[in-house]
Parts: C-alpha cells; sequence; structure tokens
C-alpha cells in the first residue's frame, strides 16, 4: 500500500493550488504533518484592514469584513433518504469577532440550542461553500481605545489579485456612481462612466460586473475602463440582480406590476445581450441583502428546483415568520417557504441530525 505521507513536496504544492474552498484546504492539512507544512491554512489573505471612507471622515473608518455562506448536509446514506442541508453565513466582521448571520440577510441569527455541540467534527458532514458576502462597516470613533458606532454596511465586490496582499474592492458611492479602492495605492478612485445609477455588481471570473437601471451591463477594469457587455433593453424602474450559478453570470429581473413575477436571464457575452432563460432545472437560485448565491436543489437535500428564494422586505407577498418567499419559475407562484417540503428546514433553527448525532444522519 503506498505511504501517502511520503509524496514528493513538489507534488503536494501543485495539488494544494487546486484546491477550491478553505474547507478543502483544512481536509488536505488534515492528513498528515508533510501535507500540513506543505500548505498555508488560508486559500489567500484577507485583509483585516481599515480603509478611508468616501468622502473622507477624520473620525469615521471603514472595516472590510467578510461573510461565508456555508451549507451543512448529513453524510449521503445508501439506504437512507438525505435529510435536507443547513444553510448558515458565518461572518467574519473585525474588530467585532465572529457570529452567525441569517443567510440571506444582514441579521444575526438567534442564538444556538443549548443542546447545538461546541465541536462539529466536519470531516464527517458534508461542507459546501455556497458563496460569499464582503461589506465595508462604516463607523463613527469616540475618540478612545476600540470604541466605535456602526452607522452603516455598504457592500461591495472584492478581487484578490495574487498572494501577496494585493486586492481590490468596488462599491457604490453617491447618485449611482461606483469606486475602486486599490490596496497598492490606498485610495478610492470614482468610475466616470455610468449614464444612470447602477442595480447591482458582482466579482465574476475574476472581474467587476455591473448593471445598471436600464440594463446597461459593463465590465469594469482595473484601469477604471468601462467595456460595454450588455446593450440595455430593461425597464429602468424594476429591480434587477446579478448571481452567479454553475459558471454562469444570471440576471434576475423583479417586475413589481399588479402581478408580480421574476424573469431570468444568462449572459451571452459575444452576442453582447440577455437571453431569457425559462427553466432554471435543478438549480436554486438566492438573492441576500448583500450577496446572492445558487445551489443544486439535490445538494440541499429538496426536491425541487428551478426555484427563487428571498426576504419579504415589506411583507406584503406572503405571511411568513422568516419573510423568505420562494419565486416556482413553473408556476410562476410566490408562496412562503414553509409550503415547499425540505426548504423551510435549510434556515433556523440547526436540524435535529446536527444536535444530536453529526455523523450519523
Amino acid at each position: 500500500m503506498a505511504d501517502w505521507s511520503q509524496m514528493p513536496e513538489e507534488l503536494l504544492r501543485l495539488i494544494s493550488r487546486r484546491l477550491g474552498t478553505q474547507f478543502d484546504v483544512l481536509r488536505f492539512r488534515s492528513v498528515c504533518s508533510s501535507w500540513r507544512s506543505s500548505v498555508a491554512p488560508s486559500l489567500k489573505p484577507f485583509p483585516n484592514g481599515r480603509f478611508p471612507m468616501i468622502p473622507d471622515d477624520s473620525t469615521g473608518v471603514d472595516f472590510l469584513c467578510k461573510r461565508t455562506i456555508y451549507l451543512l448536509g448529513a453524510p449521503r446514506s445508501g439506504d437512507r433518504t438525505v435529510p435536507s442541508g443547513w444553510l448558515l453565513k458565518v461572518a467574519e466582521d473585525v474588530p467585532w469577532g465572529m457570529n452567525t448571520l441569517n443567510p440571506l440577510s444582514i441579521c444575526e441569527s438567534a442564538p444556538l440550542p443549548e443542546d447545538f455541540p461546541r465541536v462539529l467534527d466536519l470531516m464527517n458532514l458534508r461542507v459546501v461553500e455556497l458563496g460569499h458576502e464582503y461589506v465595508l462597516r462604516g463607523t463613527h470613533y469616540h475618540g478612545y481605545g476600540d470604541n466605535y458606532d456602526i452607522i452603516d454596511t455598504i457592500k461591495v465586490a472584492f478581487l484578490c489579485l495574487d498572494n501577496e496582499n494585493y486586492f481590490v474592492l468596488f462599491r457604490d458611492v453617491f447618485h449611482g456612481k461606483l469606486a475602486m479602492f486599490k490596496s497598492r495605492e490606498k485610495r478610492w478612485s470614482i468610475v466616470q462612466d455610468m449614464p444612470s445609477p447602477y442595480d447591482d455588481m458582482i466579482s465574476f471570473k475574476g472581474e467587476f460586473y455591473t448593471v445598471d437601471n436600464a440594463g446597461r451591463t459593463v465590465v469594469v477594469g482595473l484601469d477604471l475602463s468601462v467595456t460595454l457587455i450588455a446593450q440595455p433593453n430593461f425597464d429602468g424602474l424594476q429591480t434587477k440582480c446579478l448571481v452567479e450559478s454553475v459558471g454562469e453570470l444570471l440576471l434576475v429581473y423583479m417586475h413589481w406590476d399588479e402581478t408580480p413575477r421574476f424573469k431570468v436571464y444568462k449572459l451571452d457575452r459575444e452576442e453582447k445581450v440577455w437571453n431569457e432563460v425559462k427553466d432554471l432545472g435543478d438549480r436554486v437560485l438566492f438573492l441576500g441583502d448583500e450577496c446572492t448565491f445558487s445551489a443544486s436543489a439535490a445538494d440541499l437535500g429538496a426536491c425541487k428546483g428551478n426555484c427563487i428564494f428571498f426576504i419579504d422586505q415589506d411583507g406584503d407577498i406572503a405571511a411568513s415568520s422568516l419573510k423568505i418567499v420562494v419565486y416556482d419559475m413553473e408556476s410562476g407562484i410566490f408562496g412562503p417557504i414553509e409550503d415547499y417540503a425540505g426548504y423551510s428546514e435549510l434556515f433556523w433553527p440547526p436540524p435535529d441530525w446536527i444536535a444530536s448525532k453529526t455523523s450519523e444522519p
């Protein structure tokens, strides 16, 4: 039998460079001491520093915070039905520490149940990273210690460009304008070309994409250049949301008329158009306050894909304690999450199979 601990160091380094998530890194490092020494604990360095505010305010500071959306699942079993997974968002908010948030909002989760295990054996769970969100938490400084009041939370798109802490942030500022921060320059620069206010932005395949009110979609380069990739062809009064799903860039068009409905489009960059998608197949889209992500219905342990999840901010579509609403693409019907088997268990509270045994479904 081969002794995996004796693999050449060069080969271990090549393998480690292809690890896709932080949990892949943790599992790789847990094999043995030689594997652990071949790769750093983190995939890429994450900046936990302070950033100048826009406009500059001598009494305030922005902190960059990272949140990761995880799907935890019981191990698959050949003779049992796989229970629904559990979605949670883990926030790494400097200097406030780590906590858990509602996966679709910026609200903190309720306290964990008393019987929740203090340690989860992640080697005996299915763990999938579904997405990340990055926010700047604007604060006001009181002038002593680390005494800050949080005054706002701003969504940003984030790119780490190499392994030397070179990163770029992309955010909105005022009147629909966008700005870019480069860590090497340590300052914000305004993107001048946006004829109408933006609706959403996303970091996709190493580039910054943004869509404005009319559906005009552009890529903003690191030199602040703007490249048109889709012509405007939408009603500017309706909300648009960008989502990455299995390597494709999707746009969800949220149309609120007498009969509210969602439409989904896929980007054709060569033709510079958004083509409508009638069926998402097994995919499920999640539209959160600060980020969007997608997942497979099979991975979620749910029986139905082709759905969109979002939070009903006004509470006028469905009466639900969490205000989480599901839009069924096939029927065109909105409904509370409780109406969809297997989906209500995805959120809160944690499922029984975690609280009792994390090694068995």
